[in-house]
């Protein structure tokens, strides 16, 4: 029998071995997972009887995460993610947004960002994004001259977006194994995501005013709308949506006030915007947009900017189907993947784009994607579960506690470590396996002494901890040697593009991102604004 302290150390170097050598991180886990059992417990424990002992341990715990009900919005979220890059949604979204953008500094690299953003709150894949962003707008920033590291920069940090912002899968996931809220969770990441995607265009804009030739203007369309006319259109565009939008909540909380469901009763949630109460105002906004369609800027303006905007259509359903059904109380995680790939099929069939081979590959995409996260949740969940049976997490745990290091101190040492697996492990891995030895440690710590700026909440402590989870994996991301944007890049970039000049290109976006996860470690109650 080996010591608990003796057994980590073996573990760990173990797992970066049978990493080195090539072992897919499922396989080494559930190796590493008997290999616990073997050296904590006698060999004939283990088989002495079927279906007790602490191998019985490993099945329930892969039967529990295989069972949990959420599990099946992953291949959902990816199945949408993967029907969106083969369909010509994405392509004309980018265009619409480059129609407003193209005479602005650096207007390319900030239409990539904001793409990145809308569609990460589509499907919360990163891969996908990484991919289809190099695919549309990696060739056009070459094309203008951009500089290549800002181009490259941009496109990877930006696609890694979906880590943060919902429905992110990373949270997802956070979620089931330390078994927190997935919708508090997706409602506390809102605002630290966001404010990463802005600080990505905050550097992008500030980079390329100092320096101009980071990023040259296109050259004119003449026939193009410019200044006050461009944006009239752009008003006329979201008034007219804004009509539609209002027009169709309207008829919503009609719909609910003759059948009677939006009666106030008694320990019953209000329908949100379907209400009685809630038409007077939904009215309000449909007759402002329509004046301001077909009075203040007028039908012919209107129906130009609608033209040039039109592609942005799709993508805010989708959202909205999404993130709408949930924050609505509509459905839970899992009905809202489901919708939100119906939504894209319906729409794809409506464009006429959605044919057999798309939906074909999109399902063999899915599969194969599905199928790896599957068996490194099987690996990383009976590893988990066998370093439990043998101690491990209250070993880790009393050795931080009592290492004397201060509150900020035990946390900033699991940023590093976090940051440390992040360069070699996949995200999965470190959530199933670090997560349920960390996360008991930090809500033993003194609320209190968290952050440096106001306080958080006990109840949101393990919430907060996910967000900065994210925020770090976001890094991990991006670092080298093996951060993953870099390969996804790689396979569709130009060949005179190598490995090395796209981890060059990530280094003032990974300080960004470092920036970032300070602000969540200083000021936890940011995370709480929402909740």
């Amino acid at each position: 029998m080996v010591d608990v302290g003796t057994l980590s150390l073996i573990v760990l170097l173990a797992m970066f071995a049978l990493l080195a050598i090539g072992m897919p991180l499922g396989f080494a886990s559930a190796f590493l997972a008997v290999v616990t059992l073997v050296l904590k417990f006698d060999v004939d424990i283990l088989f002495r009887t079927f279906g007790q002992g602490p191998l019985s341990v490993l099945g329930q715990a892969v039967y529990r995460q295989m069972t949990n009900y959420v599990l099946i919005s992953v291949p959902l979220f990816i199945f949408m993610a993967a029907l969106l890059e083969r369909s010509g949604i994405a392509r004309d979204m980018y265009n619409s947004l480059n129609v407003w953008l193209s005479r602005v500094r650096g207007g390319i690299a900030i239409v990539t960002s904001i793409m990145a953003v809308i569609m990460a709150a589509m499907s919360g894949i990163i891969g996908g994004e990484v991919v289809l962003l190099g695919l549309i707008a990696l060739p056009q920033m070459l094309r203008l001259n951009y500089d290549q590291n800002l181009a490259i920069g941009t496109i990877c940090a930006s696609g890694s977006l979906g880590t943060m912002i919902p429905p992110s899968i990373v949270l997802i996931f956070y979620g089931l194994v330390t078994e927190t809220s997935i919708k508090a969770l997706f409602t506390a990441s809102f605002l630290p995501g966001f404010m990463l995607a802005t600080f990505f265009l905050i550097y992008i804009i500030v980079r390329t005013q100092m320096n101009p030739a980071l990023a040259p203007l296109p050259p004119e369309d003449p026939d193009a709308p410019k200044g006050g006319e461009k944006g009239m259109m752009f008003l006329g565009f979201l008034a007219k949506f804004t009509m539609y939008f209002t027009g169709f909540l309207l008829l919503r909380a009609l719909f609910f006030t003759v059948t009677g469901d939006n009666v106030v009763r008694e320990g019953v949630d209000p329908i949100v915007l379907g209400m009685v109460s809630d038409i007077p105002w939904i009215i309000g906004a449909f007759a402002i947009a329509a004046l301001l369609v077909f009075v203040i800027i007028g039908r012919e303006r209107t129906a130009k900017g609608w033209d040039m905007g039109k592609g942005l259509v799709a993508p805010i359903i989708v959202i909205g189907v999404v993130l709408g059904s949930i924050y609505m109380g509509i459905t839970g995680i899992t009905e809202a993947a489901g919708m939100g790939v119906v939504a894209v099929f319906v729409i794809g069939l409506l464009r006429r784009e959605m044919t057999f081979d798309i939906v074909w590959d999109s399902l063999m995409r899915t599969l194969r994607s599905t199928g790896t996260i599957i068996w490194v949740t099987i690996g990383a969940a009976a590893l988990a579960a066998a370093y439990t049976l043998a101690g491990g997490p209250t070993y880790v745990a009393n050795m931080i506690v009592n290492s004397d290091l201060p509150t900020m101190g035990v946390i900033l040492l699991m940023m590093l470590i976090f940051l440390i697996m992040g360069m070699f492990m996949d995200w999965i891995g470190i959530v199933l396996l670090i997560m349920p030895v960390f996360l008991p440690i930090v809500i033993r710590l003194p609320p209190e002494e968290i952050g440096w700026f106001g306080s958080i909440d006990p109840r949101f402590i393990p919430i907060w901890f996910g967000v900065v989870f994210c925020m770090n994996m976001q890094v991990s991301f991006l670092s080298p040697p093996f951060g993953p944007a870099a390969f996804y890049l790689k396979s569709v970039a130009p060949a005179h593009i190598s490995l090395t000049d796209i981890f060059r290109g990530f280094l003032p976006f990974i300080c960004l991102q470092l920036l970032a996860l300070m602000v969540l470690l200083a000021w936890p109650p940011i995370i709480t604004i929402f909740l």
